[in-house]
């Protein structure tokens, strides 16, 4: 066994081991595909007020300037789908936002895997990235082999379906690269029809500025009131086009015990939301995404949908 084929299993073996769903690895290089496809959707504004989404194109796009020297790009997959959902006279939080902050707990399981790494082979350098630099993640993923982009733009993988979180680690480490899946969206359009906000305008395009997600967090001014009626409950993103998708059906509970909800929060109901005091929030809420759009963001988001 050569070393590239050695390294490349000792990666995919501690990456199972730390509780990773899946672990693929593409050469690190410039996402050809990916650059007039990010180029439309930029020029279309499909962004809306995501101005981010604008800065560092090129790193974007390749990860070499990221992280100097870069060879390989490894991806993983972290299952998030929970054992119990909110009770039903509710309004909505998507189920990535239930426990812990994501970005804290894959960064630990990252910095774990960058340190096995370095222990088992020798200097390697590198950086761990969840979400929260210019990478590709799903481009990324479905280039090492984990799954497809589905006709809603999440990647989708046929044993377990979309509820799961995009890694990555940037490392100049040369690999055994994997190779793409084939899609298996077929003639589905389930998700396309599901979209109360039609964000899906076209299989495979999804216009951020129409997406529930992005109106109930990344909006920071009021929701377009063109809009009222059509959020079916949802206060902080929305699942609605994983929810309907026929892969899905494939999707088993996470054992991430940092993942599972507070106590309290699956047992709200519509009234106990409408009344939630800031006290309430930071307790239920203490190490969550939700912080991300505030106590007064999720009071303005169950307004909406209360009015």
């Amino acid at each position: 066994m050569n070393n590239k084929t050695k390294h490349t299993e000792l990666i995919k073996t501690e990456a199972k081991r730390l509780g990773f769903l899946s672990c693929g690895v593409s050469k690190a290089e410039f996402l050809e595909d990916e650059a007039p496809r990010l180029e439309a959707w930029l020029q279309k504004n499909m962004h809306g007020e995501m101005k981010y989404m604008e800065n560092h194109f090129d790193k974007r796009l390749d990860p070499t300037l990221l992280v100097e020297g870069s060879k390989s790009v490894v991806s993983l997959l972290l299952n998030y789908y929970p054992s119990d959902i909110q009770y039903e006279d509710s309004y909505k939080l998507s189920k990535y936002a239930f426990g812990t902050d994501y970005h804290f707990v894959i960064k630990e399981k990252l910095k774990e895997l960058l340190l096995i790494i370095q222990q088992e082979i020798g200097e390697v350098h590198g950086r761990a990235f969840v979400d929260s630099a210019p990478v590709l993640d799903k481009a990324w993923a479905a280039k090492s082999g984990l799954g497809w982009i589905g006709k809603n733009s999440n990647l989708l993988t046929q044993q377990v379906g979309s509820f799961y979180f995009i890694a990555e680690l940037i490392i100049d480490l040369e690999l055994e690269y994997d190779t793409p899946v084939t899609d298996h969206c077929g003639t589905c359009t389930a998700c396309i029809d599901a979209c109360p906000t039609e964000a899906i305008t076209e299989p495979y395009v999804v216009d951020g500025s129409k997406c529930i997600s992005y109106f109930t967090i990344e909006l920071k001014e009021n929701i377009p009131s063109e809009f009222k009626g059509k959020f079916d409950d949802w206060m902080f993103g929305c699942d609605i086009c994983q929810d309907v998708c026929p892969w899905n059906r494939f999707s088993k509970s996470h054992n991430e015990p940092l993942f599972n909800p507070h106590p309290e929060l699956l047992a709200m109901t519509k009234k106990d939301w409408e009344e939630i005091t800031e006290d309430t929030f930071k307790k239920i809420f203490k190490k969550s995404a939700v912080k991300r759009t505030k106590f007064s963001g999720l009071k303005r988001n169950i307004q909406f949908l209360k009015d």
